[in-house]
């Protein structure tokens, strides 16, 4: 199958664009932190914005290349889950007048990005089992997932190390009090605890049409599904047991660690299913 060399090429341009601006705004970041500069944070915010608008371009550059959704190796779903990152930390600190929480996110995402420029970026065509309609609802529910899940990750991060940062010169006027870095992290878990019961919902359905059982413990399926308890612990917990704060935040930090390792020890240790993925 042939491809389209000048798509290719806008592809390559836009993901080493974007991770030039990642890097960029997550270096301009912590030059707001040291110095104290509430325009060096809005550049930041801008350059994440801008990071942005490319990484989505190459993601459309390749899906238009491929003839079908980007989200069928490392590579692709790597891109993917830091666009997904990103996009929900965009969300999160537009509602929250929060701009400083991309400190502690756009390095994760340029560190996604970075695992992402290390996968073959070779295009191949779809495998009788990802030949489905299911493809696009399952993985679109695990990319806002995992972003949300990763900005739950960077507050949780910043309630638990606070103090530090304000000694270290992040004031008040930069970093939201705890009751709104608390409820942050709930929001988070909660819009990504939605979404990743819909992707192991979704993900059942395929299996089933795929491989003819809905469920067959493989070890993606079980980790997410080990993924999905933490964070069912952290909202239970929360709701019923008045959990708040560190404690809360913890729990979302753990789940965190379980989502990358979902993600990248699975594929990396475990053979399965899901090994193309």
């Amino acid at each position: 199958m042939q491809y389209n060399p000048i798509l290719s090429q806008v592809e390559s341009v836009c993901f080493m664009g974007a991770l030039a601006v990642y890097f960029a705004a997550a270096a301009l970041y912590f030059v707001a932190l040291v110095v104290k500069k509430e325009k060096a944070g809005r550049g930041a915010f801008l350059l994440s914005a801008v990071g942005f608008a490319l990484h989505t371009v190459c993601i459309a550059a390749r899906g238009i290349n491929a003839g079908r959704l980007p989200f069928t190796n490392q590579y692709e779903f790597a891109t993917c889950f830091a666009w997904g990152i990103t996009l929900c930390f965009l969300l999160f600190a537009g509602k929250f007048h929060f701009q400083a929480l991309g400190t502690f996110v756009v390095p994760l995402v340029f560190l996604v990005l970075g695992y992402a420029s290390m996968q073959s970026r070779e295009i191949h065509a779809l495998m009788p089992a990802l030949q489905s309609r299911w493809l696009g609802f399952h993985v679109s529910m695990a990319i806002i997932s995992y972003g949300s899940f990763g900005v739950a990750f960077a507050v949780a991060m910043v309630l638990v190390f606070g103090n530090r940062l304000k000694a270290g010169g992040l004031t008040d006027r930069h970093l939201p009090d705890e009751d709104t870095l608390d409820l942050i992290i709930y929001r988070a878990v909660a819009l990504g605890f939605l979404f990743l019961s819909l992707c192991i919902v979704t993900g059942a359905i395929w299996a089933q049409k795929a491989w003819g059982s809905y469920w067959s413990w493989d070890p993606k399926e079980t980790w997410s599904l080990i993924t999905w308890i933490i964070y069912a612990i952290f909202l239970h917990l929360r709701l019923n047991r008045g959990w708040r704060g560190r404690k809360a935040a913890v729990f979302a930090i753990v789940g965190f660690l379980c989502v990358i390792f979902t993600y990248v020890g699975v594929n990396t240790l475990l053979a399965g299913l899901h090994s193309y993925a």
